[in-house]
């Protein structure tokens, strides 16, 4: 049995004495006059600080070692097995943070002269054409600061083009399955559309009737992952993509699920207008921890010229900014993205090739099957949905029998995994799955780390019906143990800064 790290460890604020310093830093005053003159010419009269700044007062060791225990009691992808499904959490090669740091990218301001950042231009240039090779679109725009944000900027060429087209007025409502990711109908009602949402059929796949049954002259569009939240692929794609289109509508791929078909499909070669890719789930570049990200869009060609400003264009000579394109939606990211984050996933798809790629689809497929095949075989536990269907990139365990037999549910498996040092899975999602853990290995783990989590899973089964009280107050070995989350979520609870906290204890900072 694991047992983290705990150390009684305060907030740093809590830690800081008064008077205790790390760095001593010339006198504001002393040092403008000696560069500069008065400081008014730096800083305006109305916002200089007319007070201290209420940062904690600590030595350069005990920060050092404030951070240092936090560190060990966090797990992350470097640690184990991170198996959270849909989300795609691999390794990110070092080379990869190495080269983002290089000063002639980490250095450069985004108001340099397009003279002086050739190079990176040069670099952005090349990662659209083989993003869009890879993904089988026209022209690929890098702009979007996320998945979420790649979704709304597809919404937002769907609403372009039909405006166009004189039939924006009627073209009102965007189709998603029951399965889809939440961010979907999210991003279609921040657009403007009304939402439509069809059933998926007994092996987990778009109904093709029901969706023949939703499209309408009031459909602007599908928005599909493929293979699906299930990790099943969608045979009747090309079907699929003939009913929307037949229909006047267009139709728009999640990437989020790209990981698995990297060489074998392209989503353009399936019909898709629109596919926004998930950097961070494909191309190793890290993911979560606030950001930055990047969610790269790739459209055919009758949408290219919808995509956002500015565009980069090579004359023959240099590569510069082209602000020239009058049915352009307009400007949806300060400069041109995150250009560190873009650079990452520049030097993975370099080091790794076409046949790497390839062959990260193939481990991840298989890493992924043989879990299903393993999970399925556990007591209480059943894989629902296309049962002989080979699973892609991720499986759906469902112990919705489990839960049944013995009262121990999905979060119950998941917070005691956390107890054998293992990450949970997604829970709850798709919600199509009673009691589901969605699961999604990746290329990255080799078959001990699954063994051990298939192990983990199965004792923790067996306690289900030998133990119950055991997998029911777990977390027992965690730094904290379950907590409420209805409360950690609300928003009178949530706690985000030093500020807040003494605002919620009525003092001053």
């Amino acid at each position: 049995m694991f047992k983290q790290t705990n150390w009684d460890e305060p907030l740093i604020f809590s830690l800081g004495r008064k008077g205790r310093r790390g760095h001593v830093l010339p006198k504001v005053e002393e040092e403008i006059s000696r560069t500069i003159g008065d400081v008014s010419m730096l800083v305006p009269e109305n916002m200089q600080r007319k007070s201290q700044p209420g940062l904690p007062e600590l030595s350069e060791v005990e920060v050092v070692r404030h951070f240092t225990r936090l560190s060990e009691m966090n797990y992350g992808i470097d640690s184990g097995l991170y198996p959270l499904g849909s989300c795609t959490m691999k390794y990110n090669p070092r080379i990869n943070e190495l080269l983002a740091n290089l000063p002639g990218i980490s250095m450069a301001h985004p108001y340099q002269d397009e003279g002086d950042v050739q190079g990176i231009l040069e670099i952005l240039s090349r990662l659209e054409r083989w993003l869009a090779e890879i993904t089988g679109t026209y022209e690929v725009c890098l702009q979007p600061a996320a998945g979420a944000h790649g979704e709304f900027l597809g919404t937002l060429l769907m609403r372009a083009y039909h405006k166009l087209n004189g039939e924006n007025e009627k073209r009102t409502e965007i189709i998603v399955p029951d399965s889809a990711h939440g961010t979907n109908p999210a991003s279609a009602v921040m657009a403007g559309f009304n939402v439509v949402v069809i059933p998926s059929d007994k092996d987990g796949c778009v109904s093709v009737e029901a969706l023949e049954a939703a499209v309408s002259e009031s459909t602007a569009g599908l928005m599909l992952t493929n293979p699906n939240t299930l990790g099943i692929f969608e045979e009747n794609i090309e079907e699929i993509a003939n009913i929307v289109h037949e229909a006047g509508g267009l139709l728009y791929y999640d990437g989020a699920n790209l990981n698995p078909i990297l060489g074998k499909a392209r989503p353009g070669d399936m019909g898709f207008d629109i596919v926004h890719m998930n950097i961070h789930k494909t191309f190793g570049t890290p993911h979560g921890g606030g950001g930055p990200g990047a969610g790269p869009v790739g459209v055919s060609k009758k949408l290219a010229k919808f995509l956002p400003v500015p565009r980069i264009v090579f004359d023959g000579e240099s590569f510069h900014f082209d602000y020239d394109m009058p049915h352009s939606i307009g400007k949806i990211r300060g400069f041109y993205g995150n250009s560190a984050v873009l650079l990452k996933a520049y030097a993975y798809i370099l080091s790794l090739g076409f046949e790497g790629l390839k062959e990260v689809a193939e481990v991840s497929v298989l890493n992924a099957n043989y879990l299903a095949e393993k999970l399925k075989e556990i007591k209480g536990l059943t894989l629902p949905y296309g049962k002989e269907k080979p699973r892609k990139h991720e499986c759906v365990i469902s112990a919705k029998p489990l839960k049944r037999e013995t009262g121990i549910s999905a979060l119950n498996i998941a917070k005691r995994l956390l107890d054998y040092g293992l990450h949970a899975p997604t829970t709850y999602f798709p919600l199509i799955v009673d009691e589901a853990l969605m699961i999604e290995p990746t290329e990255t783990f080799e078959k001990e780390e699954l063994d051990r989590f298939i192990e983990a899973v199965r004792r923790i089964c067996k306690e289900a019906y030998t133990n119950p009280e055991a997998v029911l107050k777990a977390p027992h070995n965690t730094t904290i143990s379950r907590l409420d989350e209805m409360k950690v979520s609300h928003p009178k609870t949530m706690t985000l800064s030093w500020r807040m906290y003494l605002q919620k204890n009525n003092q001053n900072l």
